[in-house]
């Protein structure tokens, strides 16, 4: 490692999952496959919660979303407990100059005037033109060093370009979905996205490359949860929170590794600290990932994961294993909570055919070897009680250790906050006022 500290970039997308073509996916992204190929690929990263604002938050405090305070979306009035746990203002003690390029998801316009002061940044690079082109050129002016350098790109958010199904007949659908005309051009317009933000991200990669500072640069690419898609976004299914992980730099972070154990982007706060030689806070929830990378043992078991408030109330909690998966329920919904689910051709389709009416198990257990996309649920098999009995245990030690407020009941919503009628459609409905479920 270089004497110097290094610099810091941290690339995040909305709503990408892992389907970009590092994984193996269908999705043209050679700046990310380049980006893998030079660094590391973590096959098994999950998000802390597959909804915007906690995940990201969850990322950039090293703290589950029911710790940090993060419980919905920030734009719709929730906010962190204590920005100063942010990671920009541990950073900043240490000498970094912090600077934020497009998408935050930590503090919202409508709560704070400055969101980017509010959370700690020492600079703003503007709206007024793509985040690439404004981080491009923040980064090649010869910026102060050591710099942290956020850079939130929109893509792949939804709305999709629309697709015409004739278009689109050699596209597949993800894993969750049917293989229809419809589904297809929902995922044709989703790789449209993909390839927009691999472009964008290869234009930041290449001037770090023109500049020289790609050689004292570690470069975290990722993305807050799973695609919008039914059962994904906003699901605590694998869909819903397994996420793309790559990390570049110096050693040990190159060389076109694989890791295929579990992580957690809880996870990415401690390996920094571990990594750039800074005083590791006392909130940290996650653990350092420089064992792993350097080839040791796994540093975890199992990962863990939550949902609270999105576009309406869903409190769950599920904990994964390499092999296991069990999700529990904590509320009284018996069908799927649908303005959770962003609106599109597949959701459509679904609601269609009645999955509106689906009925919902509070507790859902599954084999991950044999049932890869978790649809046999074996909650109630006789074969599988001692593993779901050691699963809910492993789900309620860490609740208890982590005090999450959900053991005691449902958790308040903030006066601020504003919610969706839970038995609408669609996310982008008419708000209830504040306070109301």
């Amino acid at each position: 490692m270089a004497e110097k500290r290094l610099n810091v970039v941290y690339l995040h997308s909305h709503d990408t999952g892992r389907y970009v073509q590092p994984y193996g996916y269908a999705v043209a992204t050679p700046n990310l496959q380049r980006l893998a190929e030079e660094g590391v690929l973590f096959r098994q990263a999950f998000c802390a919660g597959p909804t915007c604002s906690p995940s990201r938050a969850a990322l950039l405090t090293g703290q589950y979303p029911h710790q940090n305070g993060m419980l919905g979306l920030a734009h719709r009035g929730f906010r962190l407990n204590d920005y100063s746990c942010h990671l920009v203002n541990t950073l900043k003690k240490a000498g970094y100059k912090t600077f934020l390029s497009g998408v935050q998801h930590e503090a919202g316009e409508n709560m704070f005037p400055q969101p980017w002061k509010t959370i700690g940044y020492d600079g703003f690079l503007g709206a007024a033109g793509p985040v690439h082109l404004q981080a491009g050129k923040f980064l090649s002016q010869n910026p102060p060093e050591p710099f942290f350098l956020s850079a939130g790109f929109y893509e792949t958010h939804r709305p999709f370009p629309r697709v015409e199904q004739e278009q689109s007949r050699y596209c597949l659908a993800p894993e969750p979905l049917p293989d229809t005309p419809e589904t297809r051009a929902d995922m044709a317009g989703f790789k449209l996205l993909a390839s927009r933000l691999d472009e964008e991200i290869g234009h930041l990669l290449e001037i770090l490359r023109q500049t020289k500072l790609l050689k004292r640069t570690l470069i975290i690419c990722t993305t807050d949860h799973g695609p919008a898609f039914p059962r994904m976004k906003c699901t605590l299914y694998d869909g819903g929170i397994r996420v793309m992980l790559i990390m570049r730099g110096p050693e040990p972070f190159r060389g076109g590794r694989v890791v295929d154990e579990l992580v957690s982007q809880v996870d990415i706060f401690p390996t920094l600290c571990r990594y750039l030689r800074l005083p590791e806070p006392d909130w940290l929830a996650g653990v350092s990932l420089l064992p792993l990378v350097e080839g040791h043992d796994p540093v975890r078991e199992e990962i863990f994961a939550e949902i609270n408030y999105h576009a309406a109330y869903e409190p769950s909690r599920c904990v994964r294993t390499r092999r296991w998966k069990y999700l529990k329920r904590y509320h009284n919904h018996e069908t799927p909570v649908l303005p959770n689910t962003d609106a599109g051709p597949s959701k459509s389709l679904w609601l269609q055919h009645g999955w509106g009416s689906q009925r919902l198990a509070r507790e859902e257990l599954y084999d991950l070897l044999f049932d890869p996309n978790e649809t046999s649920n074996l909650a109630e098999s006789p074969g599988a009680r001692e593993v779901l009995m050691e699963m809910q245990t492993r789900l309620e030690n860490w609740m208890k250790a982590t005090a999450d407020p959900l053991l005691a009941g449902d958790i308040p919503l903030p006066e601020t906050a504003r919610l969706n009628d839970p038995d609408g459609l669609n996310p982008d409905e008419p708000l209830l006022p504040p306070g109301r479920r």
